[in-house]
């Protein structure tokens, strides 16, 4: 009797389990097969998934694909090749050639623009701002930009992924609100999760109510809907403000206080700001007009790219590129992007970043770049608001220093600048990060520059943020205790999944 009744719950539980392994092998097969993972993070998953019965396939569904939904990419995809490119070629400058054409044409190959000469570019600050004081600079970067704002006459076109309704925050939206009150069309796209603050608070009714058009961007992930289910942190990070197809704002600066008071421990928020002019505009308001007509659907934009002009030339100009990246571009352009950037260095690359967690080929060419006898500095800020990403940062300090990385510690605030200059006469500067969100999950922008006078204002700056770095040394990272290394290289290992 016993056997008879323990049958049935016997071939219940073999047919459980070999559902379960059968689930386990697809989830499997599907990370080993998703298109533009790297073998590490493949491994990785294999691990996470098999070694971790059922959560493993719970944590790959909402971690591992990076999916915004099948109607979101093909609607990006068909509103891109529907708007005309930015007709730049023919300001393709000759001389580009001589040193970093090869550059210029990978980052071509991301959005299809040229790199552009004739721009004027300006690093917004006070070069001669106290050191202790690293917060006047972004007040006077949004003080800019209000001014800006206030000088509009056709369009503003902003795109923040945070957005507080702080001091700076709130004189950005009241200057938005005048413009769109005197028939100035305006339009503000912020990221649902980043500025889901700001989108609940009484400034975005204030937007509203004034006539200007809002986008929450990414609302929707993860979505259960039609099996699509993706990460929660896949977000619009892009830091985008064009006005009147004339003025264009490039950098790493959101719209805040310094202060930055959703996290006040790590206060305050270092940042950069350049003011564009010229031919490189258009190729910002191109990355701004794209998300927003492939979001928002508004056909009357469809015609304004081609309708806009080039703006005007500046002579002596600046030679400048922009691109962007993101869920809908190739995959690893950003690394990409950044490998062959250090590549590019000869003498000297210099590099601030607040998230560091590279992949693989970012890791071994700044590794490989104090062999070929570059001078390479990276300052991190002291202090990371992510455990997790300061402990995968600390995790890489004993391979970048052991190769002749020279580290150094910021400590004043959150080092949030992301820059590189190389040999004193090129820059990359944006809103990328070097960790893997930015690598290969956010919609990000970043602007190639290659102008000596441009890149020495860019190097002065990050010049003032290692003069008041603390520098790290080989002895000091072994002589950490085996705890920490311990909990710092456990975390490092799962980078890939990060």
């Amino acid at each position: 009797m016993t056997f008879a009744l323990g049958w049935p719950h016997t071939l219940l539980d073999l047919f459980s389990s070999a559902l379960l392994f059968a689930l386990h092998l697809a989830v499997v097969a599907r990370a080993i097969t998703r298109p533009n993972r790297t073998p590490a993070s493949r491994v990785a998953w294999v691990a996470v998934i098999m070694f971790l019965p059922l959560l493993g396939v719970i944590a790959y569904l909402f971690l591992g694909e990076t999916s915004i939904g099948r109607r979101r990419i093909h609607d990006l995809h068909r509103t891109i090749e529907r708007m005309p490119l930015p007709d730049d070629s023919a300001g393709t400058p000759p001389d580009v050639a001589l040193r970093f054409a090869k550059l210029f044409e990978l980052a071509r190959s991301i959005n299809g623009f040229h790199p552009v000469a004739g721009n004027r570019i300006e690093l917004l600050g006070d070069p001669d701002a106290p050191i202790d004081a690293p917060m006047v600079n972004s007040d006077i970067a949004i003080a800019a930009l209000v001014a800006d704002i206030e000088q509009a006459r056709e369009h503003v076109h902003i795109s923040f992924y945070i957005w507080l309704d702080d001091n700076n925050g709130g004189k950005v939206a009241d200057a938005v609100c005048a413009a769109a009150r005197r028939g100035v069309q305006c339009r503000v796209m912020v990221d649902a999760l980043g500025s889901r603050a700001f989108t609940r608070s009484p400034r975005w009714r204030q937007l509203r109510d004034a006539g200007v058009q809002t986008l929450a961007t990414l609302n929707d992930i993860p979505r259960l809907g039609n099996l699509a289910i993706g990460r929660v942190d896949l977000r619009n990070h892009r830091k985008i403000v064009v006005i009147d197809n004339r003025i264009a704002y490039c950098g790493s600066q959101n719209c805040a206080d310094p202060e930055f008071r959703t996290e006040p421990r790590y206060a305050p928020w270092i940042d950069i700001f350049l003011r564009c002019e010229g031919p490189v505009v258009r190729q910002e308001q191109f990355l701004f007009l794209s998300a927003w007509i492939a979001e928002t659907g508004e056909q009357s934009l469809e015609a304004l790219p081609s309708a806009l002009p080039l703006p005007q030339r500046v002579e002596p100009g600046v030679i400048a590129q922009m691109f962007g990246t993101g869920p809908t571009t190739r995959g690893n352009a950003m690394s990409d992007m950044f490998v062959a950037t250090i590549y590019a260095a000869r003498e000297e690359l210099l590099v601030t970043t607040p998230y560091f967690v590279p992949d693989e080929a970012l890791l071994r060419a700044l590794c490989a770049a104090p062999r070929r006898s570059v001078k390479t500095t990276i300052i991190f800020p002291a202090r990371n608001n992510s455990w997790l990403v300061g402990s995968a940062c600390y995790s890489t300090y004993d391979d970048l220093l052991a190769c002749g990385v020279e580290i150094f510690e910021y400590p004043l605030g959150l080092l949030h600048t992301k820059s590189m200059t190389v040999d004193c006469e090129f820059a990359l500067v944006g809103s990328a990060n070097m960790d893997r969100r930015s690598l290969q999950l956010n919609f990000e922008n970043n602007m190639l520059v290659a102008d000596r006078g441009v890149t020495d204002t860019i190097r002065q700056r990050q010049l003032s943020y290692l003069a008041a770095s603390r520098p790290v040394t080989l002895e000091s990272v072994r002589a950490w205790p085996f705890h920490r290394r311990l909990v710092q290289d456990a975390v490092g290992m799962t980078a890939p999944l990060l």
